[in-house]
């Protein structure tokens, strides 16, 4: 049962061929069962899920009106606040930290009464691209143990890929949700810059962090993203725009269809596997009736100088408030109130946390912040004209989502800029503010995950779901799970 879509099992709940209390047992079990292997989650709520599931239950039995994901079972990034629940962004430093009050997203969550199981695995404060810097634990890819599942929403993309929950959501700064999704076989997907408020996120980049779903195919992303977006006052950024029923339009093809494809996104470094998966995924749309038309995003290449300039400077900030004295991590011994901070920041922060901290530090720093940061700003601008010009002449833009299938675990630990390579294809998004998906369009000779990415403009999160919908409906890929014993 676990390794059906959630659409599936929404359908099997409705009609009472399952309730929501045996689903979420099984959801549970496999938990159980293989996270000692994989280690999605960092923190799993049985008696709080169990309750949950029983009360939508209960709901259903007396014709209670019922929220559109009633009884599913739902796994969270531990960087998302959960009221009475852990919420420790993978770091030391927040440890012990239990928020007071949920997310919005969270909230959304519960209102639609669904089931969430815990909360998942990720790089410290969403800082990687491989779920490695966690300080509890390293997630593993369920394709091939030793390997990566991606990051920095590795636990969530697992959760749903190892079929320990039907449904998860991430968070992507610069494509960690696509990331995962692509090197796990799954469907994952970065809405538009202010379509899911942020209000609960703790930051890592606050003008490139959002909110994103995981799910075994579209349609499940799509019915998550339909239940999570829409307005919240309390995020300044959270655009006030009607939310589309993206379910009710899943099936209807786009046509006519142009597909931009983009020279920039097949240069060195591309796996020769990947981009032939990728290149067959755009044959499949030219058999669709999709015309292909060449464009080009010229500022592509510095993309990755850009986002790690404005990401880190953010950072900078954002993390300045963990300083040992309101909360989170405080050193045991100290000598004087800038010793404890020190100290605190010192043993609570990782390595990868403390590198992005000084990098950003130093680019905002006086006599640096003309050259380094506003420089990055105006490249962004430079960037987000790019596809502007490019959306003139296409539906969407087309290419890989990752350059090669998942690497070994440990491989590019002790090269940070070969790990940061990775997201090349991914933060561009972030920096402009558009949608993105990623979905699965094959496997390598090793059997590993090959993601397709696919971006569109601001707010056609629409159409995007409908094409990467007609690709899904041709092939398949989605309805592979990976093998446990």
């Amino acid at each position: 049962m676990v390794e059906r879509t959630a659409s599936e099992l929404a359908g099997l709940l409705a009609r009472g061929a399952v309730t929501a209390e045996a689903l979420t047992a099984s959801c549970l079990q496999a938990i159980r069962q293989r996270d000692a292997a994989v280690r999605a989650f960092v923190h799993v709520d049985e008696n709080g899920a169990l309750e949950q599931a029983r009360a939508v239950d209960a709901k259903r039995k007396r014709g209670a009106a019922l929220g559109p994901l009633a009884g599913l079972p739902v796994a969270v990034k531990d960087v998302l606040c959960t009221a009475g629940q852990p919420t420790t962004c993978a770091s030391k430093i927040l440890q012990n930290f239990v928020p007071p009050y949920d997310a919005h997203v969270v909230t959304k969550l519960k209102q639609a009464d669904a089931v969430i199981l815990g909360k998942t695995n990720l790089d410290e404060f969403a800082m990687g691209s491989s779920t490695e810097n966690s300080a509890y634990q390293v997630t593993r890819n369920p394709w091939d143990l030793e390997r990566i599942p991606g990051g920095s929403s590795g636990g969530s993309a697992v959760a749903v890929a190892a079929c320990e929950a039907p449904l998860a959501l991430g968070t992507d700064t610069g494509g960690s949700v696509r990331l995962p999704a692509s090197l796990c076989g799954i469907v994952g997907l970065k809405p538009t810059y202010g379509r899911v408020s942020r209000y609960g996120l703790i930051a890592y980049g606050s003008s490139l962090d959002q909110v994103g779903p995981f799910g075994h195919d579209v349609r499940d992303v799509a019915l998550l993203l339909e239940t999570i977006a829409g307005h919240d006052p309390r995020d300044s950024t959270c655009a006030d725009r009607p939310v589309p029923a993206y379910t009710q339009t899943l099936e209807e093809p786009v046509k006519p269809l142009t597909l931009g494809v983009a020279r920039e996104f097949f240069a060195a470094g591309l796996d020769g596997e990947v981009d032939m998966a990728v290149r067959a995924a755009l044959k499949v749309y030219e058999s669709l009736g999709a015309k292909l038309v060449d464009v080009s995003l010229p500022h592509t290449p510095y993309a990755i100088a850009t986002y790690y300039l404005v990401a880190t400077a953010e950072a900078s900030s954002n993390l300045a408030r963990y300083d040992g004295v309101h909360f989170g991590h405080r050193a045991a011994t100290f000598s004087n109130l800038i010793d404890m901070t020190c100290r605190s920041r010192g043993e609570g922060f990782g390595a990868e946390v403390k590198r992005r901290i000084m990098l950003g530090t130093y680019a905002l720093s006086s006599g640096y912040i003309d050259a380094y940061y506003l420089k990055a700003l105006k490249v962004r601008r430079l960037i987000k004209n790019d596809f502007d010009e490019a959306f003139s002449k296409c539906d969407a833009i087309i290419g890989p989502t990752a350059p090669t299938p998942a690497f070994k675990i440990g491989e590019k630990v002790e090269d940070p800029l070969a790990m940061y390579l990775s997201d090349i294809y991914t933060i561009s998004a972030n920096l402009a503010g558009i949608a993105a998906i990623s979905i699965p369009c094959g496997f390598s000779k090793s059997g590993l995950p090959i993601g397709l990415q696919i971006l569109a403009a601001p707010f056609a999160e629409e159409k995007l779901l409908r094409i990467a919908r007609m690709h899904e409906k041709e092939t398949g890929w989605h309805s592979h799970r990976p093998k446990f014993s």
